[in-house]
């Protein structure tokens, strides 16, 4: 696990110096600084780099030139940097977009627990924040209406698109082909690389279905399980899936005092006494995630004869990946445009074929 998080800037006048750093007794020398600052400086780009430096193994971000942070996670000995390098392309882009006023600085004790648990995430927490990252988001978006797009044209579309100037294209594609979303492939007689989407997403709110079957026998008092399924109709006849919801719930998802919560109330409707329990668990504010899932219309509170409160989950959420059928019909319709080269449609017709085949061995070792 992660021992600390330090953000960094290079100063003409002072050289390297620390503007935040969580928990603020971790020591890290001015010559470790200076190592970490001439290996980024080496290639000049942004990206991460991992070096062990005495007894520490650090994880270091670079935004690039034209802002000139790094963020350094310092992990144990036995850490994989390369598991924490998504996470810390997360971090990066909420310090960059958090540095008026130095706002970001408050922000480093949420965001070093935020990447602490970056390698243990399951691939529903892993999904929700690809989605929820908006360059991540828009690149998606823009392969589902076309399928394929060279690397260079979306560099370019989203630097103008994108106005908080920040970009690394390398580290999004590298970390959307890690999720199978989308593949980067080059073919002969096109000047730069192609990404292709392999998968899409699926996302939209569901019943608590395992609650909904029986709610009594998941803790309600039997007196108020009718309460319980007319409460949950009742969402689902109103509910209508959309991006803005679907980003509502997300933020509930990658959050992991909030995610510990929800992860309880799929299997059991409980009272408060047994949700202070997860404090154990890290959950520090229980009333704090209890008001986003009552605001975001995920809970309902019921009451007994005796005034008991219970608090069940009246509408899940589901995301996952599928494959995109859909894109043959785009496909179709881009040959008959003339709107791509015909070799780039051909290896695209291939690499959803591989994918598709690939979907079809794995499902059938699952069985």
């Amino acid at each position: 696990m992660p021992v600390g998080l330090v953000v960094m800037k290079w100063d003409e006048r002072v050289g390297t110096e620390i503007l935040a750093k969580y928990p603020e007794e971790i020591v890290i020398t001015d010559k470790t600084l200076m190592q970490v600052y001439s290996t980024h400086e080496y290639s000049g780009e942004s990206g991460m780099i991992s070096l062990m430096v005495g007894s520490l193994n650090i994880a270091s971000y670079y935004t690039g030139p034209e802002k000139g942070y790094y963020i350094l996670l310092l992990l144990n000995l036995d850490d994989d940097p390369d598991a924490y390098e998504g996470g810390l392309i997360d971090t990066s882009k909420i310090i960059l977009q958090n540095l008026e006023d130095g706002a970001f600085i408050q922000l480093v004790p949420s965001l070093f627990r935020r990447v602490s648990m970056y390698p243990t995430l399951n691939e529903e927490q892993r999904l929700a924040i690809t989605y929820q990252d908006d360059i991540k988001r828009m690149i998606i978006n823009r392969l589902r209406e076309e399928g394929v797009v060279s690397k260079s044209e979306l560099m370019i579309w989203l630097k103008d698109r994108y106005k908080q100037d920040f970009v690394d294209l390398e580290g999004v594609v590298i970390e959307l082909i890690k999720r199978d979303i989308i593949k980067e492939t080059s073919v002969k007689g096109m000047p730069s690389e192609l990404i292709f989407l392999t998968n899409d997403l699926i996302m939209m709110r569901v019943p608590a279905i395992q609650l909904f079957k029986d709610p009594s026998d998941r803790g309600l008092p039997s007196q108020l399980s009718d309460d319980y399924t007319t409460e949950s109709k009742k969402f689902f006849q109103n509910y209508r899936p959309s991006e803005q919801d679907n980003l509502k719930v997300i933020e509930i998802l990658v959050n992991p005092q909030a995610y510990e919560v929800l992860r309880l109330l799929r299997t059991a409707i409980v009272t408060k006494n047994d949700l202070e329990k997860l404090k154990k668990k890290g959950v520090e504010d229980i009333d704090d995630v209890l008001k986003s899932l009552w605001e975001n219309q995920m809970i309902q509170v019921f009451r007994d004869d005796r005034n008991n409160e219970y608090y069940a989950l009246i509408s899940d959420f589901h995301i996952a990946l599928i494959f995109p059928k859909y894109l043959l019909n785009v496909i179709k319709a881009e040959y008959d445009k003339k709107s791509k080269a015909d070799q780039v449609l051909i290896e695209y017709l291939n690499v959803l074929e591989n994918t598709f085949l690939n979907l079809k061995s794995a499902t059938k070792s699952k069985e």
